[in-house]
């Protein structure tokens, strides 16, 4: 099977990739290596799957210096023509569509990228998929599609009609958008909705990062809602074994769908929705005990109010993954930190 996978130079995507081509799947890595966060850590990623830097130039394919099924490409994806050209050449079994611009916070900043690359480059990604049909298109939606809905867990079957940030709004659109594309041109489509991912190579913006930076600096973390807050913390390699459970089953219409009252996880056409969470919630508090643990060092902690776009709660519902599947996210909270904090201190060279 040849497999595009968008943002392999970002954190799942690079995971995705990987597993695709230790089980012999070919791939072509696409990614426009933008400054939202450290660079360095991109090509890293990249280097580390045998792209060298140097290489690397826009529109150009590079071919893996140590992995004989993995080419890479630098590419916008709001750009559509070079898009729509790459498709035709490539004729790809599967896409899974990982690129977006991250980040509750960023959006209330930066709103006009979200549109760019949320929105008009999955619009790109659809219209490729429609002029050069695909067995099956996967894309990252997100948790924070659930917004201002409290009732727990989050369900798939759930309203989400109440986004709090744009990013969440820009996620939801691209499932509207793909349900759109799944009952014109037929399309099975499925959106993967991750419930806070952590793990090696993780990204500087997140709170793991962040907190082991800082412990390690003897800095002050910031801590939200001062600590009163769950997360549905989800380890990269769940995260990355659900993806590619879910990208194995090309979604179908549900045949007990009921228009009279629809359930807005699934469809009569070739479309589905998935939680990918741990479903065992872990208090913020709990989650910094386990840094500290792996790091040896105590915390300085500054407790601070709720962030607009943040939600106090996440849950992941991950009942039909589990039905259809068979495959259930279960990576202890402690396991999957040390994890993180062995490969920062090496890669850090702490």
């Amino acid at each position: 099977m040849k497999y595009l996978v968008t943002g392999t130079a970002g954190f799942i995507g690079f995971h995705v990739a990987q597993k695709l081509i230790d089980r012999g799947d070919e791939v072509v890595g696409l990614d426009i290596i933008n400054d939202y966060y450290d660079i360095n850590l991109k090509y890293s990623r990249l280097e580390y799957r045998g792209i060298p830097k140097s290489e690397i130039q826009k529109g150009k394919i590079v071919q893996s210096t140590t992995q004989k099924g993995y080419r890479f490409i630098q590419l916008e994806l709001a750009e559509k023509e070079p898009l729509m050209a790459l498709f035709e050449q490539e004729k790809f079994d599967v896409v899974i569509h990982l690129a977006a611009q991250a980040g509750v916070r960023h959006s209330l900043t930066h709103p006009e990228v979200y549109i760019e690359s949320n929105i008009m480059a999955f619009l790109n990604i659809l219209e490729c998929c429609r002029f050069h049909p695909v067995k099956h298109l996967v894309y990252a939606s997100s948790s924070s599609v659930y917004g201002a809905n409290e009732k727990l867990p989050f369900s798939t079957s759930d309203s989400v009609d109440h986004p709090i940030s744009l990013y969440a709004a820009s996620k939801k659109s691209n499932e509207l958008m793909a349900h759109t594309y799944s009952h014109l041109f037929g399309i099975p489509t499925t959106g993967l909705r991750f419930f806070t991912v952590y793990g090696p190579w993780g990204r500087p913006d997140m709170a793991l990062f962040l907190f082991t930076e800082a412990i390690l600096k003897g800095e002050p973390i910031q801590v939200f809602n001062y600590g009163k807050m769950k997360r549905d913390f989800t380890f990269i390699d769940d995260i990355v074994a659900g993806v590619l459970k879910v990208a194995d089953r090309p979604a179908k219409p549900n045949p007990d769908f009921d228009s009279q009252n629809p359930d807005p996880g699934s469809s009569k056409v070739p479309y589905k929705l998935y939680n990918i969470g741990n479903s065992n919630p872990v208090l913020l508090m709990d989650y910094i005990k386990a840094v500290e643990k792996g790091l040896g060092k105590s915390a300085k902690m500054e407790l601070l109010p709720l962030q607009m776009g943040d939600v106090p709660a996440s849950h992941a519902d991950v009942t039909d993954l589990v039905r259809d599947t068979g495959y259930k996210p279960a990576t202890p909270i402690e396991d999957g930190v040390k994890a993180f904090t062995d490969w920062y201190l090496a890669y850090y060279k702490k």
